[in-house]
């Protein structure tokens, strides 16, 4: 440790012979000298002044030495460069909207279009087109050879720690433009960021800084979606600025053709074919199915995520190569085991496997060796698309740079010949019967079935036979009423078919009747035949909207009050989940607002939550139950032997339900179905649906039911209940069957592959296991 006299100049001469010699050491070891601590100390002259003056010294060294390059390409990118290389997409179309947007860049002042569209409609792909027609000199005089230069925002702000260096850098880039006398112009993509970017107390936002050149000839093009727009109009001088110019989504024709002039580009990077109908599928099942998108993003991903899955089913073995791995795996296992065996029995069994095993290697080497040649020959049509692409593109160039001897070999020899190679090798791969190469609408289709959820057999349209026999396949589940499943099956034919409004729901329908006629029976049912799953029911029990103010969760709290951006149950439940089957229970009991909220539903196929958001229920079926009329139902004479309602005691019920909700209402839904009350004939039937559910639960226990048909008949007559419908019969079955049963599995008594007996002994029901001997349990024991 070094001590110096108390003299003040002396001290200050020191210390700053320390710092200077400090900084030649920093200039020597830059990263080495902070992380080494002080360790000396010179009278008041404390540690952390002198490691202060060292990192001061290493900071400024190093903001010497940052990059040095432009701000402008720093903090950009130049997207006419890239155009001129060739490595943005061809744009299709929006031939007004880029001729607009030319018309506003060469006002002299205010000179700023704002593109504005949903997300993914394409308005950045309408800048690249722009960048590529300043290129390619499709622009008038006062845009040929400008530089559009993209501005990415976040750059901007990463690593500005200081106050003042974001202004700084943004203060750079305007410079830069401003230096370039016009040539060049900006794009600034999601510019509602710029409200607010960088600020901090005491300083301006950037949308502040650019305010004053906006409006005095700074060429800037900007993007933005509508909803985020609304942010903008909060500042009038900067609205006032821009030029909006509205993007609209382009219907399919127009998808179509965008698809078609992307394909090469996605051939070329996957390395498949994209046949014409796979583009047309994508276009047309995305806009059907796909609700919280837009075109022509939507489908560009159907088609880039279908080219994906076939890439890789090129890169992995084959599945009949796998399997056979998975033989041989299996054979040279046993075959260990089997090593140290001298029975007969093994010898013979190892002989077999071992004669097995070699078949298989020699069909497993064959199917290897052809599944190699025709990958080779994929990617060799990948290759050859790629090289095409390229002449392409040096073509364009060459034409560009007025280069016209290389641009005649390259149109009239090299590209030609490419040509011919590329259909060459597409004939030899036409032949390949390992791997699929191209990607046709079934993939496409399998594709957005994984999106969506929905069955794939609904997408592919290969659902026309269960269609036809869809009466057949809800009969085996729900019995007694054919009526209403006749109704409701004509109703799916009809919008399956697609002679009904798109723009509605599936069907809606109102199933009237007495409690346990198999009402939400018939739902569950409608789901797993529809959307192949019986969890697909999105059920609201009605009892708990009676109160006005509960209406408002259907939709979501009004902004201001409690859990307003929490949405609504039944908006939050459809867009999660937007091919189900929507059941409102009970629907008599909720508010007669309820009523009002579901009109939109019904009739438009949407419904606007307290977002602002609209959820789309064209995919959803509207089922609504309900016990009005019950009393009629009871009370009718004519009922017949076999539980069916007279068509005029239908007409009665139905009146009563008109007199109990709103004409608007009851004319939108599309059917009021009234269930038949059960029957005993009925009932017999129900006994061995649901002794078919049992047997399907226990299975994977390994155990097995019978029931002789005494036993049938004796649940048959003591669960018929006119009151309460089939309810009364599934109590039964679990006191009568169930818990023996259960009490039979938890004393271990029931062994793996055994029958459980059910039979009628003095006028009870008797459970027994059939290797038990004694006396078996029977109804009237405490279980």
């Amino acid at each position: 440790m070094l001590r110096l006299t108390k003299s003040p100049v002396l001290r200050k001469n020191v210390c700053r012979n320390l710092a200077l010699r400090s900084t030649d050491i920093v200039r020597s070891q830059p990263t080495s000298i902070l992380n080494t601590p002080a360790r000396f100390c010179i009278g008041n002259c404390t540690n952390s002044r002198i490691h202060t003056l060292q990192t001061r010294n290493y900071v400024s060294l190093h903001a010497n030495n940052a990059d040095q390059r432009p701000a402008l390409e720093q903090f950009g990118t130049n997207l006419t460069q890239l155009a001129q290389e060739g490595k943005l997409d061809p744009v299709i179309g929006r031939d007004d909207e880029i001729a607009r947007s030319i018309q506003i860049l060469s006002r002299r002042t205010k000179n700023n279009p704002i593109l504005i569209g949903r997300a993914g409609v394409g308005k950045t792909s309408l800048i690249d087109g722009l960048a590529q027609r300043i290129i390619s000199g499709q622009v008038p005089d006062s845009l040929k050879d400008k530089k559009l230069v993209a501005l990415d925002l976040g750059a901007l702000v990463a690593g500005a720690k200081y106050r003042g260096e974001f202004e700084e850098r943004l203060k750079n880039v305007l410079e830069e433009i401003d230096k370039s006398n016009g040539e060049v112009i900006v794009f600034i993509d999601e510019v509602h960021m710029l409200l607010g970017l960088g600020k901090t107390d005491g300083s301006m936002d950037a949308s502040n800084i650019l305010k004053p050149r906006l409006a005095k000839g700074l060429r800037c093009l900007s993007a933005t979606t509508i909803d985020e727009f609304k942010i903008i109009e909060k500042d009038p001088a900067l609205t006032r600025r821009l030029q909006p110019i509205m993007l609209n989504e382009p219907n399919v024709p127009d998808t179509i053709s965008i698809l078609r002039g992307l394909k090469e580009r996605y051939e070329v990077h996957h390395g498949v074919r994209i046949t014409d109908a796979a583009l047309v599928s994508a276009a047309t099942l995305s806009n059907r199915y796909i609700n919280d998108r837009f075109l022509p993003d939507k489908a560009i991903d159907l088609v880039d995520e279908a080219c994906a899955v076939l890439r890789l089913q090129h890169e992995s073995k084959p599945d009949v190569i796998q399997s056979l791995d998975r033989a041989m795996t299996r054979i040279q296992i046993e075959l260990e085991s089997l090593k140290k065996e001298t029975d007969p029995l093994s010898l013979e069994r190892k002989t077999a496997l071992e004669e097995d095993l070699e078949v298989k290697k020699a069909e497993h080497s064959r199917l290897t060796e052809v599944w190699e040649k025709e990958k080779a020959e994929i990617d060799s049509i990948k290759n050859a698309k790629a090289d095409l692409e390229q002449a392409r593109i040096d073509l364009e160039i060459a034409q560009r740079e007025n280069n016209f001897a290389k641009a005649s070999e390259l149109r009239y020899a090299k590209i030609p010949e490419l040509e011919k190679k590329v259909a060459h090798t597409q004939e030899k791969d036409a032949e390949k019967n390992l791997l699929h190469d191209s990607v046709t609408s079934d993939d496409i289709s399998k594709v957005i079935a994984k999106m969506t959820g929905i069955p794939v057999q609904t997408v592919l349209k290969g659902d026309k036979d269960r269609l036809l026999f869809m009466e057949t396949s809800l009969k085996e589940r729900v019995v007694g009423q054919d009526e209403a499943i006749d109704a409701i099956s004509d109703a799916v034919r009809l919008q399956r078919a697609g002679l009904t409004s798109e723009k509605r729901p599936i069907a809606s329908f109102m199933f009237l009747g007495p409690t346990g006629t198999g009402k939400t029976e018939l739902t569950k049912a409608l789901a797993e035949f529809l959307f192949d799953n019986e969890s697909n029911v999105i059920r609201f029990d009605m009892s708990e909207f009676q109160e006005k103010h509960t209406v408002s969760r259907l939709i979501g709290a009004p902004p201001g009050y409690v859990m307003s951006e929490s949405g609504g149950q039944l908006t939050e439940a459809v867009r999660r989940k937007p091919y189900a089957v929507v059941l409102f229970d009970e629907f008599e009991k909720a508010h007669p607002d309820v009523c009002k909220v579901l009109l939109q539903v019904l009739d438009e196929g949407k419904l606007t939550d307290s977002q602002g958001h609209q959820v789309d229920f064209r995919n959803t079926m509207i089922v609504m139950t309900s016990n009005i009329g019950q009393d009629i139902l009871l009370s009718d004479t004519d009922l017949g032997n076999d539980g069916k309602v007279s068509q005029r005691t239908q007409a009665k019920v139905i009146d009563a339900m008109k007199r109990s909700y709103p004409p608007e209402f009851i004319n939108r839904i599309d059917d009021m179905l009234v269930f038949n009350r059960l029957s005993k004939k009925v009932l017999r039937l129900i006994v061995d649906i649901r002794l078919k559910e049992i047997q399907d639960r226990i299975a994977d226990k390994r155990m097995k039911l019978e029931l002789t048909d005494a036993a049938k008949e004796w649940l048959t007559e003591h669960g018929y209940d006119q009151l309460y419908g089939a309810r009364p019969l599934n109590r039964l079955i679990h006191k009568k069957i169930l818990n023996p049963m259960a009490m039979y599995m938890l004393k271990g008594q029931v062994r793996p592959e055994e029958t459980v007996h059910v039979d009628v002994v003095d006028g009870q029901i008797s459970v027994k296991a059939n290797h038990i001997e004694g006396e078996a349990i029977t109804s009237e024991k405490e279980v």
